[in-house]
């Protein structure tokens, strides 16, 4: 009987309803981000909100980071909620949610295609498990998508929602400018929505959308653009590629295989680089002709790409939570396109007869699913992967420090810039070699500098030395510890290996003078 209405209740469920796909994507984003262990990636931002001494202060450290204010100001938020980095995963969360359910809710495509999108690496994985500033991108580009139709009475909306792109990371600034000059350019040549929108919309409304622009716009690139003392890795400071490199160039154009089908070609193997390039540069093509009925989505295209790209090649090859930005790009314009009739402009300009190019739509929207699968099993493998083995091990650390009542002893942590977990779960600075004092979080500036393991070892001696009580010090390394002193007495305690990130697998050590 009790089968029979399990059954039967199950039945009316409404499996091939959006918010099916919604509930299951917050339910199983519940249970994974309270799995996941949280790496110095996520923490730091944390610490230097918790440990900064003032707004002054915090907006200085935030320079550091080559990040704009916005993530850092809502943890800021946050903090005065609750003060554990748990918030911070559960509004992160909330974050990948609200994308989720607007792309669900409101964009063209169908079932099928919204429900392998919502499990995808990127909006199931990349931007839902590690909490950081780029899953603001997904969610102010599903909302720009969402409230594009407003721009006929208003632009004010989108350029809120622009700015705040724009302000959530240095890839949130490129989509966001991409977005910009496409409304730009569609206000200057479309005179039949310049006179729709003048009708309906109030004075001072394109003034002050654009005054937001600007605004946004200039305080993100101010706030991303390091101090001259900074040594960033990775960020601003590496300088311009200004020569062309063959090699480098294909390593730029298979950024958008790895953002669309989650291969990244070894950069040293040439044929490797060559056939994932030359596969990018078809699907590429294949969505411009796609498109080439709808010149707006198609301008957002190549304009978003062509940006995304040239910073790729000119300054940072970027990681997946980077590139990623060029998967929500091709979103992004598909969706724009379901504003949009049909347009036979750019077609007659070049001669080409509408018929011929229905075989090109048939094959778009076959590549298009393979896309939308490989990014699901990608999505399922690294969320499935993440609760078996911990992203980082500083979580079981943590509570074995807590457990075996060590959380309150005296800890010498190295490398600074991974025991930010460390710190961030202990609630509590801890002694970093590489600035000779306590600290939490890391920042790459003058001051700061990488030491070896015997440079540890002597600052442990003198800290022993100088302490009024004989007491035995707790030593944290991220690399096991390979050298000694005859006048140290160094005891192993556990380690802690099981980790994705192995650079954050920790070994801890009692130290005492011999």
């Amino acid at each position: 009987m009790l089968n029979k209405k399990l059954i039967t209740y199950t039945s009316r469920l409404p499996f091939h309803s959006p918010w099916f796909i919604i509930i299951i994507f917050s339910v199983l984003g519940l249970i994974g981000i309270l799995n996941h262990s949280m790496w110095r990636d996520e923490l730091n931002p944390w610490l230097i909100v918790r440990d900064s001494e003032s707004l002054g202060d915090l907006i200085a450290n935030i320079r550091y980071e080559g990040h704009p204010l916005l993530w850092y100001f809502s943890l800021e938020l946050l903090r005065k909620i609750v003060d554990n980095p748990i918030i911070m995963q559960i509004f992160h969360l909330a974050i990948t949610v609200v994308s989720v359910t607007l792309f669900c809710l409101y964009s063209p495509f169908n079932y099928q295609q919204k429900f392998l999108f919502s499990f995808g690496f990127f909006p199931f994985y990349e931007y839902l498990l590690i909490s950081r500033n780029y899953a603001f991108s997904m969610l102010f580009v599903f909302a720009f998508c969402t409230f594009f139709a407003s721009r006929k009475r208003t632009y004010t909306y989108l350029a809120i929602l622009l700015g705040l792109l724009a302000n959530s990371s240095a890839y949130g600034l490129l989509v966001s400018f991409s977005l910009s000059l496409t409304l730009l350019a569609e206000f200057c040549f479309d005179s039949e929505h310049r006179r729709q929108y003048f009708s309906q919309s109030q004075k001072y409304d394109l003034f002050l959308s654009i005054v937001i622009l600007i605004f946004s716009f200039l305080l993100c690139i101010y706030i991303i653009t390091p101090p001259t003392d900074s040594y960033l890795h990775g960020g601003l400071n590496n300088g311009w590629l200004t020569k062309l490199d063959l090699r480098h160039l294909l390593r730029s154009i298979s950024r958008i295989f790895g953002a669309y089908l989650l291969i990244i070609p070894q950069h040293k193997k040439w044929l490797d680089l060559i056939i994932c390039a030359t596969i990018a540069l078809l699907i590429v093509i294949l969505t411009l002709i796609k498109l080439s009925k709808k010149p707006v989505p198609l301008l957002f295209y190549i304009i978003g790409n062509s940006v995304i790209f040239a910073f790729t090649y000119f300054r940072f090859i970027g990681m997946p939570r980077h590139f990623g930005h060029l998967y929500l790009v091709l979103i992004a314009a598909l969706w724009l396109g379901s504003y949009y009739q049909e347009s036979l402009v750019l077609l007659n300009k070049f001669s080409v007869r509408p018929n011929s190019i229905i075989f090109i739509h048939k094959w778009h929207n076959i590549v298009l699913m393979l896309i939308l699968y490989v990014q699901f099993l990608g999505g399922i493998y690294s969320f499935s992967r993440d609760l078996v083995v911990p992203f980082s091990a500083s979580l079981e650390t943590v509570q074995y420090i807590q457990k075996a009542g060590l959380a309150n002893e005296f800890i010498v942590a190295s490398r600074d810039a991974n025991m930010a977990p460390l710190s961030g779960y202990l609630n509590r600075k801890l002694y970093y070699p590489e600035i000779q004092k306590m600290g939490s979080f890391t920042l790459f500036k003058t001051g700061r500098k990488d030491v070896e393991q015997t440079e540890i070892l002597s600052q442990i001696n003198s800290l022993l030395k100088n302490q009024d009580e004989q007491k035995k010090i707790l030593l944290i390394l991220n690399r096991k510890l390979n050298v000694n002193r005859n006048d140290l007495k160094i005891v192993p305690i556990k380690d802690f290996q099981k980790a994705w990130v192995d650079t954050e697998r920790y070994y801890l050590y009692w130290v005492d003078e011999a």
